[in-house]
C-alpha cells in the first residue's frame, strides 16, 4: 500500500511542478511585457487554469499527512520557513491576480505583487 501512495504522491508533485511552473513563468515574464495588451494576453493565457494548480499541492500535503505522517512531520519541521514563505507568495499571487482585473489606477501595484509573488514562490521551491 505504501508503494501505491508513494506513486500517487510522486504523480501529484510532478503535476504541481509542471502545471504551476507554467503559471510562475508567466508571472515572472510579466515583468518584461512591453505593454498592457501583452500583459492582458499573458494573464488571459493562464486565467482558466491557474487557480486549480495549487490543488495538486494540497493533494500532496494530504497524502503526506495521511500515508506518511512521520515524513510529513520531518519535512514540515525542517522546511518550515521556506514553506511559509512559499505559502505567503502563493497567497499574494492569488490576491494580486484577482485585484488586477478590478483595478484601474493601481494595476501597476497588482502587477508588481503578482511578479514578486511569482519570483518568491519559485525561489522557495528551488
Amino acid at each position: 500500500m505504501a508503494e501505491f501512495w508513494a506513486g500517487v504522491l510522486a504523480l501529484s508533485l510532478l503535476l504541481y511542478v509542471l502545471l504551476d511552473g507554467f503559471d510562475l513563468g508567466v508571472g515572472m515574464l510579466l515583468a518584461v511585457a512591453p505593454h498592457e495588451r501583452a500583459r492582458r494576453q499573458m494573464i488571459g493565457a493562464i486565467s482558466p487554469v491557474w487557480d486549480g494548480n495549487e490543488t495538486w499541492l494540497v493533494i500532496s500535503a494530504a497524502i503526506l499527512f495521511g500515508a506518511f505522517p512521520m515524513v510529513y512531520a520531518l519535512l514540515l519541521s525542517a522546511f518550515y520557513l521556506p514553506l511559509m514563505l512559499m505559502l505567503a507568495a502563493v497567497i499574494l499571487r492569488g490576491v494580486a491576480f484577482e485585484f488586477r482585473a478590478r483595478a484601474a489606477r493601481t494595476r501597476w501595484l497588482w502587477d508588481g505583487a503578482f511578479i514578486g509573488g511569482s519570483f518568491a514562490a519559485a525561489l522557495c521551491k528551488a
